[in-house]
């Protein structure tokens, strides 16, 4: 035994547990553990402590049993010790297989049939204290498998059983739970891997030891059996009527979309049209409008224009009326003044003497002239029979002076209540609406009583007066007149 020495983990990594080849240590050992590991110390054959990861040296700083061993004259201590490394590394790719077939009833026809099953699994130590206890004892150490490490016993002798048991025992009853086809059970090997894990688990707990994964790699079917080759067939139909149901749920499935597709483009279509419709009603009801718009347009324009007409029609009216009362009251006073001339000019010519045939040549010149104005052709034709002419020319010459007035009055009508200036063939007034009557030329129609009565300032009828007066120049102007007829002055 050397004065001073390291101990430190020297198996492989398959091994589980691996116990330092020597004893009998002095406080100078130093221990090395490395990561994943963990090292139990033992004591005179007594589990002293445990330590992980790191370097130690092995006194009684680290381990207080080692204060009453040591030696009070050389300070060195030599005891019996014991050391065991645990690799906490998980074991993958365990093989494990079970020592015969396993016997399952197929569900549907009662039949049995023989199943064997193995597969492979990860295992790594919990509880490194438990496992060397129960089950490593004195040996040097642990592994799966017994090939290779040395040791009298191996983990795979140890659990066997159990595993066969175990998966012998839930196998089926893991098949049947879950309703699985044993021809299709190779498409459920994940679900029954955890099912067999989970009743594999407590088993290799007990013992320090835990299963990260198990894996049901393989279940091997009895293809020979008479028994599995009906089951076979029995799936072979039944996947094909599954098969025709699908295919009759997908050819549904794509009728219904056809005719949802269908449904959904006539409704399309009919919204299309509808729309089309409704612009094509848009734009005609548009043109109506339009059109509409245009006749009355058309009809205003019209209105507007026979207004405009009928307003200029009137006005000229108006001026003609203004302007034809003008000229007659112009023409009367020229004639009452030319008369009065010749009545002067009368009276020394037929008391004198001399030249009385050129005064009465003058006079029947002014008689003439006067005739032919048609307004003093009564008063000429009385003052011809004063003075010996002959009544006869006289009468023939007021006859003949008289001929254009009267041509004149038949070619326009003066309205008798407003004096509007009407053509020839009028039946009624533009300007007032009374109705046209032939009247003498003495008579008018009285504005107030509308009947006909002898021109004056007032009415036999109704006793109202028929003469007003001009508020700018005073003359008189028969009464409903609009138009002074001296001045044009609008009453």
């Amino acid at each position: 035994m050397a004065l001073s020495e390291v101990i430190k983990y020297e198996g492989d990594n398959s091994t589980f547990i691996w116990k330092y080849p020597n004893e009998d240590f002095n406080n100078m050992t130093e221990l090395i553990v490395h990561e994943s590991q963990e090292a139990i110390f033992f004591a005179n054959g007594q589990a002293a402590d445990t330590f992980g990861p790191g370097r130690y040296r092995l006194d009684s700083s680290n381990i207080p049993i080692l204060t009453r061993l040591v030696n009070k004259v050389t300070g060195v201590s030599v005891f019996h010790c014991e050391v065991y490394f645990i690799n906490k590394t998980v074991q993958m790719a365990i093989k494990w297989g079970t020592d015969s077939k396993v016997r399952f009833i197929e569900p549907t026809l009662g039949v049995p049939v023989e199943l064997g099953a193995s597969g492979e699994m990860n295992l790594a130590v919990s509880d490194g204290r438990k496992l060397l206890i129960k089950l490593v004892g004195t040996m040097n150490g642990i592994a799966w498998g017994s090939d290779g490490a040395g040791f009298t016993k191996s983990l795979q002798m140890s659990f066997r059983p159990l595993i066969s048991t175990e998966v012998k025992a839930n196998l089926s009853s893991a098949i049947k739970q879950q309703n699985i086809d044993i021809v299709e059970v190779d498409e459920h090997l994940m679900e029954l891997s955890e099912a067999l894990r989970v009743k594999l688990l407590p088993g290799f707990e007990e013992y320090g030891l835990t299963i990260p994964q198990f894996y049901l790699s393989n279940v091997v079917l009895p293809e020979s059996d008479p028994n599995f080759k009906r089951l076979r067939e029995l799936h072979t139909i039944s996947l094909q009527k599954r098969m025709a149901q699908a295919d009759a749920e997908l050819k549904t499935t794509q009728a219904e979309s056809r005719a949802a597709y269908m449904t959904a483009e006539a409704r399309y279509k009919a919204q299309i049209k509808a729309a089309e419709r409704e612009a094509v009603l848009e734009a005609q009801t548009t043109e109506t409008e339009i059109a509409k718009r245009e006749a009355e347009r058309q009809l205003i324009q019209a209105q507007a224009d026979a207004q405009a007409a009928q307003m200029a029609g009137l006005a000229e009216a108006t001026v003609m009326q203004a302007q034809g009362y003008n000229k007659k009251d112009v023409l009367q006073a020229d004639v009452q003044k030319a008369y009065a001339e010749g009545i002067g000019n009368m009276g020394p010519a037929i008391s004198g003497g001399g030249g009385g045939s050129s005064v009465m040549g003058d006079m029947i010149g002014l008689g003439v002239g006067m005739a032919a104005m048609g307004a003093m052709a009564p008063q000429v034709g009385e003052m011809m029979k004063g003075f010996g002419m002959g009544t006869s020319n006289n009468t023939e010459n007021a006859e003949n002076a008289t001929s254009p007035q009267t041509s004149n009055t038949s070619q326009s009508i003066v309205c008798a209540k407003c004096g509007n200036i009407l053509p020839s063939n009028a039946k009624f007034c533009m300007e007032c609406g009374t109705k046209v009557e032939l009247l003498a030329d003495n008579e008018m129609i009285c504005p107030i009583c509308g009947r006909k009565t002898p021109k004056g300032k007032f009415c036999m009828e109704c006793g109202n007066p028929l003469i007003n007066k001009c508020p700018n120049c005073g003359a008189e102007v028969p009464l409903g007149g609009k138009f002074c007829l001296e001045c044009g002055t609008k009453l």
